[in-house]
């Protein structure tokens, strides 16, 4: 199954300010995550993100935050962002049945979510270079997890080109010169 950009929109989980410096790697899956982010904004592709207990671990980090529209950041309290009645409103509004995660913490809160949206009767597709935990062992079990549960695990190349479909879009030239990298 590919992701197609009419029926897909992304989820940008929990990576926040006082949360991401303790995630493994977290320059690399910031900037894997701001690619998406990118990219989705490029070909129109719905945006929602969620900040898990804002009082405590802050708000998304600047780089990404600039990148969203101020209507699309969510504050949630559960672990999983679709027990979220507000998360839940606007997912089911858009009317999309393929979710992109990108996020923190990949054993936690993308789990969780992933594991209901899958649940609901959703598409899930996490890209791998975008999501972080803060042990690459619980990153590792996490994405193998989602997987046996019947997420497709992509790449942010993956899934860019599939939303693109042609070489011949609008887009290509930029998105695969690699401008947004």
């Amino acid at each position: 199954m590919l992701v197609n950009a009419n029926d897909s929109m992304v989820l940008l989980i929990d990576i926040q300010q006082k949360l991401a410096p303790a995630i493994f790697d977290t320059r690399s899956v910031e900037q894997a995550a701001a690619w998406v982010l990118q990219v989705a904004l490029q070909l129109d592709i719905p945006l929602l993100a969620t900040e898990h207990y804002t009082k405590g671990l802050g708000h998304t980090v600047p780089g990404l935050r600039e990148l969203l529209p101020d209507d699309v950041v969510i504050e949630k309290i559960h672990f999983s962002a679709w027990r979220e009645p507000e998360v839940q409103h606007k997912l089911l509004s858009l009317s999309r049945k393929q979710i992109v995660i990108i996020g923190t913490e990949s054993h936690v809160c993308v789990l969780q979510t992933v594991s209901d949206l899958l649940a609901a009767g959703f598409q899930v597709f996490v890209v791998a270079e975008a999501v972080g935990s803060r042990t690459v062992e619980n990153k590792q079990l996490a994405l193998s997890r989602m997987q046996q549960a019947g997420c497709q695990i992509i790449s942010k190349e993956m899934l860019a080109f599939e939303w693109l479909e042609r070489g011949d879009h609008d887009s290509f030239r930029q998105i695969s010169k690699g401008w947004l990298r």
